[in-house]
């Protein structure tokens, strides 16, 4: 390389600050040939001519795009390279990646409105879905006394990406559980018996539909269901004593497994 005087081109750190590439990544690229300084000063430290700059913003639009340093260089160095057909199957690449990140972000926005309105259905959807006697606030009454809750995080991931019709199902489960908890009580299922058991795991795999339910969590809505007007007034409605009985059946399938229904705590 012919010498220059310290007043020639540009230093490495100049180039960086102008180009807003790193010190690094200019003396990586030198090293592997794809930019070299084309001037030296009688100290020896490397400068950048015009022509350099030219070689250099090109290589920082083509990165940009996503070209592979080697890529670049064929389409800079070889002069067969196709550099219409490589920036065209850049350009197909990315217009995929805008494709997926579009979608990501309605995904993104989906998620944010399931955190804060818990269902993603308009009332006249819930209406339809949940039957007349369903208060279309409730999902934002819910929001506001659990909102902080690592379950309610849990019940709006579910809920982002549930369509109507997955509610659908998850509504007609719950109504088939709560038909065979009334048939169940009629005809004198005891606590604690198979027939008892099956129905309490069976209303925790449901209930999954909106988050993961241990039970000694299941005990604590057990006490609820009984304790709440509105949750009384819903299994009480279907049969006097529903709600009580449900409760019994919980208990006695946690003392089953250890749990001391007294004192389980909701985790």
């Amino acid at each position: 390389m012919p010498d220059s005087t310290d007043t020639d081109g540009l230093t490495v750190g100049q180039v960086s600050a102008r180009l807003g590439v790193t010190v690094r990544a200019l003396h990586h690229w030198d090293e592997i040939g794809l930019a070299r300084p084309s001037l030296r000063t009688t100290a020896g430290y490397r400068l950048y001519t015009a022509g350099d700059l030219e070689r250099l913003h090109r290589i920082v639009v083509y990165r940009e795009i996503g070209l592979g340093l080697d890529r670049i260089q064929a389409v800079l160095d070889d002069s067969t390279a196709d550099v219409p057909g490589a920036l065209r199957a850049q350009r197909h690449q990315i217009a995929e990646r805008i494709e997926r990140l579009q979608r990501l972000s309605a995904g993104l926005d989906r998620m944010i409105d399931a955190h804060e309105r818990g269902l993603l259905l308009t009332a006249e959807q819930q209406a339809a879905i949940f039957g007349p006697q369903w208060d279309p606030d409730g999902p934002a009454q819910a929001r506001e006394r659990y909102g902080d809750t690592t379950q309610w995080r849990q019940y709006a991931e579910r809920s982002a990406s549930r369509t109507a019709e997955e509610w659908q199902a998850v509504a007609d489960e719950v109504a088939d559980l709560d038909r065979a908890l009334a048939k169940a009580m009629d005809a004198g299922v005891t606590p604690g018996s198979e027939e008892a058991n099956h129905l309490v795991e069976r209303h925790r795999e449901v209930f999954a539909s909106y988050f993961p339910l241990s039970r000694q969590m299941q005990v604590c809505l057990g006490r609820m269901y009984e304790a709440d007007p509105g949750f009384a007034a819903h299994y009480d409605g279907i049969r006097p004593g529903l709600a009580t009985w449900f409760r019994s059946i919980v208990d006695a399938a946690a003392r089953a497994h250890g749990i001391d229904p007294d004192t389980a705590t909701w985790q």
